[in-house]
C-alpha cells in the first residue's frame, strides 16, 4: 500500500440508474487524497479525453490516477466491436496487476458492472478478483447493472435512483457537470 491505513479495506458498489455513480467514487479519491492515499481509477468503456475528471485527476497526482479501457463512442451491447472487448481487456489486465499488487489504498473500477453487464468480462473473473483482494484495500465498482453475485460479495452497496433528470427535457452532457 501507500500513504496510509483503511483498516481491513472493503467492497463497495454503485450502480442504479441515476446520476452520480462515477462522481462519487471521484468525490472519494478526492477525500482519500487529502488523508495521503493513492487511488487508482480504471474507467472501463469509456476513451475521452474531454472528461473534466481527466483533468482534475493529473492536479491530484500523485495519489489518483485515471486510465481508460474504452473508446469514446457506445458499445453495441448486443454484438461489441472486437476492440471493445480488447480494451476492456486490457483494463481488466491493469485492475489485476494494481490489486494483486497492492499498487493503490483503493481502487474505483468505473462502469465495470457496465462491462460485466455488456458481456465484456466476465463476471466470474471479477468475483476471482474480489476474492482476492489484499486487506487494507477499498474496492469500488461503479456501473448500471451490478451483477447480483457482485452486490452478494460487496460490503455496501449504494443504488443511484433517477427519480427526475433534465436529459429527458433533451438538456445534452455540460462540461463540468455531466462531463
Amino acid at each position: 500500500m501507500t500513504g496510509g491505513t483503511i483498516g481491513k479495506g472493503y467492497i463497495q458498489v454503485y450502480t442504479g440508474n441515476g446520476k452520480g455513480k462515477t462522481t462519487a467514487s471521484l468525490g472519494l479519491a478526492v477525500r482519500a487524497a487529502g488523508h495521503g492515499l493513492r487511488t487508482v481509477i480504471i474507467q472501463f468503456m469509456k476513451g475521452w479525453i474531454d472528461y473534466g475528471e481527466l483533468a482534475g485527476a493529473a492536479m491530484l497526482s500523485p495519489f489518483v490516477t485515471i486510465h481508460q479501457a474504452g473508446r469514446d463512442t457506445f458499445v453495441n451491447r448486443k454484438n461489441p466491436d472486437p476492440e471493445d472487448l480488447r480494451l476492456a481487456r486490457g483494463g481488466w489486465e491493469l485492475a489485476k496487476e494494481t490489486i494483486l499488487g497492492g499498487k493503490a489504498d483503493i481502487v474505483v473500477l468505473d462502469e465495470i458492472n457496465c462491462a460485466v453487464d455488456f458481456g465484456l468480462l466476465p463476471v466470474a473473473e471479477v468475483l476471482d478478483l474480489l476474492r482476492k483482494k489484499p486487506d487494507g484495500m477499498e474496492i469500488v465498482l461503479t456501473g448500471r447493472g451490478a451483477h447480483e453475485e457482485i452486490v452478494a460479495v460487496a460490503d455496501l452497496v449504494t443504488e443511484m435512483r433517477e427519480i427526475k433528470h433534465y436529459y429527458a427535457r433533451g438538456i445534452d452532457a455540460r462540461v463540468g457537470v455531466e462531463r
